[in-house]
């Protein structure tokens, strides 16, 4: 007999783990978890949330008797006190109790209701919000440290009182079925009767886990909803460093510019800082990560006119655009580092110049971009390394993979003397899909 009451134990414990990982399945559930104010209506809703599986269980009981296993009422009751505070404690004692009350066990209610209030209590006495996710019945018993860290001391001081409200709160469902016999409350220590000393030391040790277990489930699914969020703050900053990295570069080598020509021809010097300050209009409005193509290459022909003033008709610039990719999203400043490379890398030392040719296209569900030149090209060597090192090339490489993970592609082909060729391959964006792309964490 014992050992089928330690086998009760037992699965009431899996049915703790089990109840708790289905409701943090939910999407919804985990976002109220990681909310540590409330509003009422918020409140209500992660009783609502709560009371649903707890109730289930207790509902299981009543309608199969052998399942005692599975009422985890009362401490459905306190769970839902110290993560949601008052409001949501009483709220779903109240519910729990609901199908016990049904079978005319009329105290079921006012004590899980109670219990509740009394697990939001707890929630209010913890020295920090945190420490209620972190409830441990290994107390840090380290007399030296509790002296020289108070916060620590009051730390250790919480939990112990939470385990010791736990065990009151058993204590108190045995008083009450004892007291009020079939028309109380369920209780597994009085519906068993006579038993051994130990196994009713393990009815409060279980009742102690079944707590603890759903706390530390919820607190790991948090924990990963933080890391998420962090990834994706640290994606953002990553991504606004490497934006800003562009912008000083270019504006070095426009300014080189004007300032070679106002020796040489002050109207072109004019006309350089006119376009000059086009970009810088467009830079400074410019805040999303994403921008349609069609004003990415508006700002290319601004761009290019700079660098035509310089270059004169040694320099043609080519596009051939599919007129459907031009509503299509690419990151903001993709295509000006890639088109100063060519200028710098494969034209600038070309004595009879050269042409540029930028191309999109559409091909499944991606867009195809392609920047090349017919310049001087780069040896194998330096082609191998070409995306580790520099800030064009690199830049562009290290954007798209914070924004797009795994789910884009590019390339660089170039011959000595023939030209070079770079191709981007990113999912195909409507200006619909621009809200949370630009923040979703890389793989």
């Amino acid at each position: 007999m014992e050992q089928q009451h330690l086998v009760i134990l037992l699965l009431r414990l899996a049915v703790a783990a089990s109840l708790a990982s289905i409701l943090a399945r939910f999407s919804r559930f985990q976002r109220m978890l990681m909310r540590e104010d409330r509003t009422l209506l918020q409140s209500v809703k992660l009783a609502l949330s709560c009371s649903s599986v707890f109730a289930a269980g207790v509902g299981t009981r009543i309608l199969i008797p052998n399942y005692t296993a599975v009422d985890l009422g009362l401490e459905g009751a306190m769970l839902t006190g110290m993560v949601g505070g008052y409001v949501s404690g009483l709220l779903a004692g109240v519910l729990i109790s609901l199908p016990a009350m049904f079978k005319h066990e009329l105290m079921s209610m006012p004590l899980f209701a109670g219990i509740g209030v009394l697990g939001g209590l707890l929630r209010d006495i913890a020295p920090e919000k945190e420490d209620v996710w972190r409830l441990t019945p290994l107390l840090n018993l380290n007399i030296f440290r509790l002296i020289k860290k108070p916060l620590e001391l009051r730390r250790n001081a919480f939990y112990a009182g939470c385990l010791l409200t736990i065990v009151f709160a058993e204590l108190l469902r045995f008083s009450v079925a004892d007291v009020f016999n079939n028309k109380g409350v369920f209780c597994l220590e009085r519906d068993w009767g006579s038993s051994h000393p130990a196994t009713t030391i393990l009815v409060y040790v279980s009742a102690i886990f079944a707590i603890i277990l759903p706390l530390k489930i919820w607190n790991n699914t948090r924990n990963e909803k933080k890391l998420e969020v962090q990834q994706a703050r640290l994606n953002e900053a990553r991504l606004a460093a490497l934006t800003s990295q562009i912008n000083p570069h270019f504006l070095f080598n426009t300014l080189n510019s004007v300032s070679s020509l106002i020796r040489t021809n002050p109207e072109q010097a004019r006309s350089v800082v006119y376009k000059l300050s086009s970009i810088l209009r467009w830079l400074l409005r410019k805040k999303e990560n994403l921008t349609p193509l069609r004003e990415e290459l508006s700002f290319i022909d601004n761009y290019m006119a700079i660098e035509m003033v310089r270059f004169g008709d040694k320099l043609r610039f080519i596009k051939e655009i599919d007129p459907e990719t031009l509503d299509m999203l690419v990151p903001s400043m993709l295509l000006q580092p890639l088109v100063e490379n060519s200028i710098r890398h494969g034209l600038s030392s070309k004595v009879e110049g050269g042409m540029i040719r930028v191309r999109s296209s559409l091909a499944g569900n991606k867009l195809h971009v392609l920047v090349e030149d017919d310049g001087i090209g780069m040896a194998e060597s330096k082609l191998a390394t070409l995306l580790d090192g520099g800030i064009g090339v690199n830049n562009v490489n290290e954007r798209l993979k914070v924004l797009f993970g795994d789910e884009y592609r590019m390339w660089v082909d170039s011959k000595p003397g023939e030209g070079t060729r770079t191709g981007i391959e990113i999912p195909e964006l409507q200006v619909a899909n621009i809200a949370g792309r630009a923040l979703s964490p890389a793989s």
